[in-house]
Parts: structure tokens; C-alpha cells; sequence
């Protein structure tokens, strides 16, 4: 595994809800680039402070080459995190 940076930014993402409600991430915007996300690779769930967040750990080809990251969606909030990359 590649050691990820942690940058904890909030991100604008376009995702789909399945029958039970979990998002599906399809793609966000990360320092005015649209980033297309080609595989999830795991989801899981965490609790932080009482407050519930699913994350993604996804990769997509960035600029010809292939990048891993994590997203963090914020059950509470409603919110986008671009957690490590």
C-alpha cells in the first residue's frame, strides 16, 4: 500500500443512492479538475466523535497515471470529504 497524505478537504460530488441509501460516489471536483472515480475499492464505516461517516477507498486514472485515495461521506452533515490522496 502507498502511503496517503492526509488532507481532510471538502470536495462538490456528484453520487448515486442505492434502494437502502448508501451513496454511490460517481465523480468529484479536487482543485478545479473533475475527478471520474473508476473503482471503490472498499467501503467501510466509522465512527468519530459520535458522528457516522462511510468511507471509500477508491483509485482513477489521474493524468495518465493510476492514483488511490480515500473519500469520507458525512451521514449527519450530508457532506464530501476528500480524506487522504
Amino acid at each position: 500500500m502507498v502511503d496517503m497524505k492526509v488532507v481532510m478537504q471538502p470536495i462538490e460530488m456528484i453520487a448515486w443512492f442505492d434502494i437502502p441509501g448508501t451513496p454511490r460516489p460517481i465523480r468529484f471536483r479536487h482543485d478545479g479538475n473533475v475527478v471520474k472515480i473508476e473503482q471503490i475499492i472498499r467501503l467501510s464505516e466509522e465512527k468519530l466523535a459520535g458522528n457516522r461517516m462511510k468511507i471509500y477507498e477508491c483509485q482513477s486514472n489521474v493524468n495518465g497515471q493510476l492514483k488511490r485515495y480515500e473519500l469520507k461521506y458525512e451521514l449527519g452533515t450530508c457532506k464530501w470529504f476528500l480524506y487522504k490522496i
